[in-house]
């Protein structure tokens, strides 16, 4: 089993029928979302043809939403999927910052006066910046110092309350959660943990269920629930003593060449799993990742397999594209990977430059 031509093909980086952003998300479940820049290319890199604008024009429309979810991490989903996924995840994650908000002196009590401040100043769908909400929340005699602030953002935002609106600018807002998502049907937590179970291993497999277990943060026994709900769907093979779990893929796909992509650092087909055998060699992890310090380089993808890193750089009115491939390219790795960036100019609707 080739699971890296596999996996490119059903995170719909290699081929793709869908035609919006929300359709992406849909069959993704969720992208991460760390890196607002990179979280938009992730998109449009699954949608060829779609700018950068009409993928900003698709947040502030709140047709796709980004907030925290998995694991109590930012990501971007369809806002169709938000509340459902919300119920199921963020109990867990809100009594795991319960040591955290001790630290902050975040008790009940400032929770209940900064849940009222925050909804008397976004309602009627008002969207402020997070500087604006602080400053309205410090005037009230809540400090946001020391990371207070955020981390009452962050319980609200997984409470359901409030989540990420239109740009004001250039600059992130949030809206309260009701006021501007469409209503949606409610969805037991058997039913819940199926469904997150089959958009991860229709779309990421092949798959582990530790992989599953480390993407959306859940309990192993939850995660064994929704997983044996959706078994009956899947294919398995094992390697090396693991058992992979995949959709079938039409043998063309995993047969063909895929080429050379431009990912953004945080991309799901990097952090979508907890093992990356198959898709990064162990030797070149430092290089995506330097120090382990959280940060993870963009990357260069050929065939499925990383084989090194890019870097941007904007001047004034283009955007320069340095390749820094793990191996030296050959003549006809430098064309895909010059195709590559184009592609990735046009996203961003400005003159691309190459540098070699």
């Amino acid at each position: 089993m080739n699971i890296y031509k596999q996996r490119i093909f059903n995170q719909r980086i290699s081929k793709t029928d869908f035609k919006t952003p929300a359709e992406v998300l849909s069959w993704l479940g969720a992208i991460q979302g760390q890196d607002f820049a990179g979280a938009k290319w992730s998109i449009g890199l699954r949608l060829p043809g779609t700018t950068e604008s009409e993928i900003e024009n698709a947040m502030n429309n709140m047709n796709i939403v980004r907030t925290w979810l998995m694991r109590g991490t930012l990501h971007i989903a369809s806002a169709n999927d938000i509340r459902w996924i919300l119920e199921l995840l963020a109990p867990k994650i809100i009594k795991g910052g319960a040591g955290r908000f001790r630290q902050l002196e975040l008790d009940e009590a400032t929770f209940k006066k900064s849940r009222k401040i925050i909804i008397k100043i976004l309602q009627n769908k008002n969207h402020l910046t997070r500087n604006e909400i602080f400053s309205v929340l410090n005037k009230s005699g809540i400090y946001t110092t020391g990371q207070r602030g955020i981390h009452i953002i962050w319980k609200f935002a997984l409470d359901g309350l409030i989540c990420f609106g239109p740009l004001k600018g250039r600059q992130q807002t949030f809206v309260l959660l009701d006021e501007f998502l469409p209503e949606t049907k409610k969805i037991n937590r058997d039913d819940a943990l199926a469904e997150l179970s089959k958009r991860y291993f229709f779309s990421r497999g092949p798959a582990t269920i530790q992989d599953f277990v480390w993407w959306s943060g859940l309990k192993l026994s939850d995660a064994k629930i929704g997983f044996d709900s959706v078994s009956s769907k899947l294919n398995k093979e094992t390697i090396h003593g693991q058992t992979y779990w995949f959709k079938t893929l039409d043998s063309k796909f995993i047969n063909k060449k895929s080429g050379i992509f431009l990912l953004p650092g945080f991309d799901e087909y990097l952090l979508g799993y907890k093992d990356r055998y198959g898709t990064l060699e162990e030797m070149h992890a430092q290089k995506i990742c330097p120090g382990k310090n959280g940060i993870f380089n963009p990357t260069i993808v050929k065939n499925g397999q990383i084989v090194g890193i890019w870097k941007r750089t904007f001047k004034k009115k283009e955007v320069v594209i340095t390749p820094e491939p793990f191996l030296p390219f050959s003549e006809k790795e430098n064309r895909l990977f010059g195709k590559a960036a184009i592609f990735y100019g046009r996203y961003l609707e400005i003159s691309m430059k190459m540098n070699w």
